[in-house]
């Protein structure tokens, strides 16, 4: 029975791996689409969303079948938690960046952001592109030290969120409301696939070292 365990826990890991390879891919792609207007990249992220939720649901069947069949207890059962907890992440962040592609194909043929806005959304999905490559190494092998950095790559996305909010709030703002209120939204996109990043972070934290991410401070 713990072998079977095990087998079902590794199994449960590689399909966290392929989640959070899928959902930092599906954010680059978004961020092509919302920066360059590329219909069909955002088109293909629409479409793959989907293949995200399915393996969301893989896990969830599979670690309920877990406990039902086995049981586990102590760091066992912390661990196929845990698991459920990541991918419930996964799964959101996916969907945020699909929100983010849903954005730049409903404002094709012209680009959803402003020339203005557009160094600050690259800097905002270059850092929750490294969150996600850091989800992605934790996740394959787990590091309560590396998990801990997204606590502070999070800082840097509320950091530039602010900054979008200057910009857009400044009386020479030249676009009106509707494009403000786009930039608002998508800010508020990769700003909160950033917090998922740092639950998983979390999750991960307390797994490794049994206590909560907080209390490591």
């Amino acid at each position: 029975m713990r072998e079977e365990f095990q087998a079902d826990l590794t199994e449960v890991s590689r399909l966290l791996v392929t989640m959070a390879e899928s959902v930092r891919a599906a954010l680059r792609k978004a961020t092509t689409a919302l920066l360059t207007a590329d219909l069909k990249a955002a088109e293909a992220v629409i479409q793959r969303d989907a293949d995200v939720d399915q393996i969301h649901q893989q896990v969830e069947f599979k670690v309920a079948d877990m406990i039902a069949r086995q049981a586990p207890v102590a760091r066992d059962l912390r661990r196929a938690i845990t698991a459920l907890h990541i991918s419930a992440d996964l799964e959101r962040m996916g969907d945020l960046a699909e929100h983010v592609a849903k954005t730049a194909a409903r404002r094709h043929p012209s680009p959803a952001v402003p020339a203005e806005l557009r160094p600050v959304f690259k800097g905002m999905a270059e850092v929750a592109d490294q969150m996600a490559e850091k989800i992605t190494n934790v996740l394959v092998s787990p590091d309560a030290g590396l998990a801990a950095e997204l606590e502070k790559d999070d800082d840097a996305i509320d950091d530039l969120e602010r900054q979008l909010f200057k910009i857009m709030l400044a009386d020479d703002w030249p676009y009106g409301a509707e494009t403000a209120i786009d930039g608002a939204l998508l800010g508020r996109f990769y700003e909160r696939y950033a917090d998922h990043a740092v639950n998983i972070s979390e999750h991960t934290i307390y797994l490794i070292t049994g206590e909560p991410a907080a209390a490591q401070d």
